[in-house]
């Protein structure tokens, strides 16, 4: 069963699942797919292009799937996907993907705060927080369980790597390594994540072969290149310390320092 506003404007093209409800004064345009058990709040907008997964929690006057800022955009029909569980606070705005990719992704469980914004051709994971005014410029690709704290800025093309926690204010125009707390401008290293992988269940022998790999990377006085060899070189390569390394032979922008 739909408990649909007699104010919501739903285009009769789009696709609503059971259960769901629509708030006041929402509008709901063609070519958008809502899951089963979604909430969409008053005043809410879900432009052509919109996929929500199940369960999802869509705040007052929040903005989905509208045209992407870029001035390379020629109106190509293109995706916002967002996946199950995953909550979307007030005055948020998410744009949909250009032909570079098509689309952009916001993972399943979660959680944009008010104002939050979210440019075209992003890519955010599962289980990932974005405070209070977040903006991400496009094609960001922030991994699963990354945090941000409130008013940070990311530039276009900036990867944040997965359980780490960047602190609020603080620009981020570099790539952030996986694990770690940032801080600073120019944002810098400032340690493990420590508690947030103690709540998520990592063991101390993970912690401590991290601590190993980012001493070594940070505070060894050695470039980059030869940091990842002595770490190589050392045999400690845990699961983690492999992504940490596999994070860094990617990245275009370079890491932070």
């Amino acid at each position: 069963m739909k408990n649909l506003h007699s104010t919501a404007i739903i285009d009769p093209k789009a696709e609503i699942a059971e259960e769901v409800t629509v708030g006041p004064y929402v509008i709901v345009e063609s070519n958008v797919r809502v899951g089963k058990g979604c909430t969409i709040g008053p005043h809410a907008h879900l432009a052509a292009g919109t996929r929500l997964g199940e369960q999802c929690r869509v705040s007052t006057g929040a903005v989905l799937g509208t045209a992407p800022q870029d001035l390379k955009f020629k109106g190509e029909e293109t995706l916002l996907e967002v996946g199950d569980r995953t909550t979307i606070r007030e005055f948020a705005t998410l744009n949909r993907g250009t032909h570079e990719t098509g689309k952009t992704v916001v993972g399943s469980d979660c959680l944009l705060m008010a104002y939050a914004h979210v440019a075209h051709d992003c890519v955010i994971g599962n289980h990932c927080i974005l405070a209070n005014a977040v903006n991400l410029a496009g094609h960001v690709i922030i991994e699963d369980w990354a945090s941000l704290g409130g008013m940070v800025p990311v530039h276009q093309f900036v990867r944040i790597g997965q359980h780490c926690f960047v602190g609020g204010w603080y620009r981020v125009t570099r790539d952030v390594p996986p694990y770690i707390r940032t801080m600073g401008d120019p944002l810098v290293f400032a340690g493990l994540n420590s508690i947030g992988l103690r709540r998520r269940g990592f063991s101390d022998e993970a912690l401590l072969a991290l601590k190993r790999a980012y001493k070594t990377l940070y505070y060894s006085k050695l470039n980059v290149t030869q940091a990842v060899q002595r770490i190589r070189e050392g045999g400690e390569l845990t699961v983690e310390v492999e992504n940490v390394l596999a994070f860094i032979a990617k990245s275009e922008r370079g890491i932070i320092g």
